[in-house]
């Protein structure tokens, strides 16, 4: 069939990755340090990956291509998400839930300086980790962070985790569906409200994507809000 599909110019590419990222379906890959169309059928032709291209290398063009296959793009992720649980072991010690007491958080270093605590209330901390059922979801203030966030800002834990339950990830390294876990979390436990803290790179989105489906999949009403840092440090939008 002749229907719209996405053309990647190889000449132009400059191997960033950043439209394989932003491709939801798997279509795009990165072979040899360029961007590749993997398959036709992956890809559904509305164009996500056009915004994230820096060089302008992705355009759209009408040609023949296999329909696209909504049941082969689930089972593609469905496949690799199961690949991901494999590789995690069940029985890691680190893993194990744990509420973190605030005694003996305290480092001074040197005289003149501040007091740093660390407003950690709870362990693990990354998404995929996280006990649904965990006792300390009950009543909190969720606190949903892309992990590169926590190094960008200084301020990071007074300014976000203080009060919070704090989760973790990266949605560019974890080939996993977010949206899954956080929408059990959700729906399972009595949250207070959701904040968001994402890096201004395109790859980030895919985090507020998985925070917005979970709320609109658990069927509660939860306050949510959407924070975006810029990799110099600074607070670019609140919303």
């Amino acid at each position: 069939m002749k229907r719209r599909i996405i053309h990647i110019d190889e000449e132009k590419c400059n191997g960033c990755g950043a439209c394989a990222d932003a491709c939801h379906e798997g279509a795009i890959g990165m072979v040899d340090g360029k961007a590749k169309l993997l398959r036709d059928d992956y890809c559904d032709g509305l164009g996500d990956c056009l915004p994230a291209c820096p060089t302008g290398a992705i355009t759209f063009e009408e040609r023949e291509a296999a329909a696209y296959d909504e049941e082969a793009v689930m089972k593609n992720k469905m496949e690799k998400m199961q690949k991901e649980r494999q590789r995690i072991p069940s029985g890691c010690p680190g893993s194990q839930a744990k509420a973190v007491r605030k005694e003996h958080q305290e480092q001074i270093y040197g005289q003149a300086s501040p007091v740093f605590v660390s407003q950690l209330r709870q362990w693990p901390v990354q998404i995929k980790l996280a006990p649904v059922n965990a006792p300390y979801f009950n009543g909190a203030k969720l606190l949903v962070a892309a992990d590169c966030t926590a190094y960008a800002y200084a301020g990071f834990h007074d300014r976000f985790m203080k009060d919070h339950i704090t989760l973790v990830g990266c949605p560019k390294l974890d080939v996993v569906d977010y949206s899954e876990k956080l929408t059990e979390i959700i729906r399972q436990n009595e949250i207070k409200s959701v904040s968001v803290v994402r890096m201004e790179v395109p790859c980030c989105s895919e985090i507020v994507n998985a925070v917005k489906t979970a709320l609109m999949n658990s069927g509660k009403f939860v306050p949510w809000s959407v924070t975006v840092l810029s990799i110099d440090g600074n607070i670019v939008e609140e919303s």
